[in-house]
């Protein structure tokens, strides 16, 4: 045995120590750091090859890793933007530069620019609904825009969507007159109803909505502006109608039946608005109304922000209505605790950690979105002292190693003397 082999032993156990030491130090120092997550230093024999009935000492090396895949204790806040993942996922955040990285720290709030950044200073990425409903691209970050947010903007949007349920009497008897759709001025109906849109610009549009029965299990649905009607009768309007449907009914059940399930027609300086009347039946009573929406808003600015935990962020107008503005996407990947540790608690790919893959929340084994919380760090400060106190007696062991080669060495020079 080589006193120096026994000396330099003794450094790679200081070193291991010092190593364990400084993990343990930066557990305690990050141990209420949102969503960090512990260090620990896992340690690896160090094996020299020895010759006959000789032992050559060797030593120990550390490999850090860090408990990434570890939950933390979820703390409830009043801020709706802080974000905490319950499960597995990482929000994906970019820098100034615009380089995307990883992070379960979700302490978000909005900047003078209405970004949603967290303490570190990376903001919060996901996908607009601005081209419609966004899908995930599964390989890459191509897609991802900032969240921005502005509660001065003010919005307003066109109605293309609309529903309409309810009960059309079966016992009514066709109108001898013309029916709507002719918009004469002696036009004959069964029921009425109005119903608002919004156009390009959001103004309101009131729609009279005429059901005409023509026959047996047979209506007809038209609708006017009603602000092109002739005043005190209705009837004619200028311009016509702007849309008419013929609907069948099965008259054993009331059902609507047949390829024709709706009425569509451009609403006055605004879209295309599809009018669903799936849900319209036949039967034995008389005209009720059992549910009306149409989509769209007036202009409004932002007056809450609420986010689902699939990840969808809304916001919520001053009229009351709400509209879907982002989808907050999760990564992963295969060995989260493979992923390489940068400052400012994010984390990037490494060739251990896999690829990132991007999904939605729920989806998989991604986990769900909670708005409201934070998740504190997997520190646990008892565990962090004990290992403290055998990393510092471990440390001390070494050194007298090292002390008692140092002193076998004097031996062995005054030898000569």
């Amino acid at each position: 045995m080589s006193l120096y082999g026994m000396m330099r032993t003794g450094v790679s156990g200081m070193n291991a120590q010092a190593n364990r030491l400084s993990a343990v130090a930066d557990n305690i120092a990050n141990s209420d750091t949102t969503g960090y997550k512990r260090s620990s230093a896992e340690f690896s024999s160090l094996i020299m090859p020895g010759t006959g009935g000789a032992y050559n000492s060797g030593g120990v090396t550390t490999a850090i890793r860090s408990a990434v895949s570890t939950q933390g204790v979820m703390t409830y806040t009043t801020s709706v933007s802080d974000l905490a993942v319950n499960g597995d996922g990482f929000f994906v955040v970019q820098d100034a530069g615009g380089t995307p990285y990883l992070t379960r720290a979700g302490s978000f709030v909005p900047d003078a620019q209405g970004r949603l950044v967290n303490a570190a200073g990376y903001q919060l990425m996901a996908y607009d609904y601005a081209n419609g409903d966004p899908a995930a691209t599964a390989n890459g970050f191509e897609g991802l825009v900032p969240v921005q947010i502005s509660d001065q903007q003010m919005t307003a949007t066109p109605s293309t969507e609309g529903l309409f349920s309810g009960n059309l009497p079966a016992g009514a008897t066709p109108p001898s007159g013309p029916l709507p759709s002719s918009n004469s001025a002696t036009a004959e109906y069964t029921s009425k109803t109005s119903l608002v849109a919004y156009d390009n610009l959001g103004n309101k549009k009131l729609l009279d909505v005429y059901f005409t029965k023509t026959g047996t299990g047979t209506w007809e649905v038209s609708v006017f502006d009603q602000s092109k009607a002739t005043p005190g009768t209705s009837f004619p309007y200028t311009g016509g109608a702007l849309g008419s449907a013929n609907l069948t009914f099965d008259t054993t059940t009331g059902k609507l039946t047949g390829a024709t399930t709706g009425v569509s027609f451009t609403v006055p300086g605004g879209q295309t608005l599809n009018l669903d009347l799936s849900k319209l039946t036949q039967l034995g009573t008389g005209f009720t109304v059992a549910d009306a929406k149409v989509n769209g808003n007036a202009p409004s600015s932002i007056q809450k922000v609420q986010i689902g935990q699939d990840g969808v962020i809304y916001a919520q107008f001053a009229d009351g209505s709400t509209k879907a503005l982002y989808k907050i996407p999760l990564a992963d990947v295969q060995s989260p605790d493979n992923l390489t540790a940068m400052p400012g608690n994010i984390y990037v790919q490494s060739t251990d950690s896999g690829a990132v893959h991007i999904g939605f929340a729920n989806e998989g084994k991604l986990g769900s979105i909670v708005s409201g919380a934070l998740e504190n760090s997997n520190v646990d400060i008892a565990e962090e002292l004990t290992n403290m106190i055998a990393a510092q007696r471990s440390y001390t062991a070494n050194s007298k190693v090292f002390q008692t080669g140092s002193d076998l060495m004097d031996v062995l020079v005054n030898l000569k003397r």
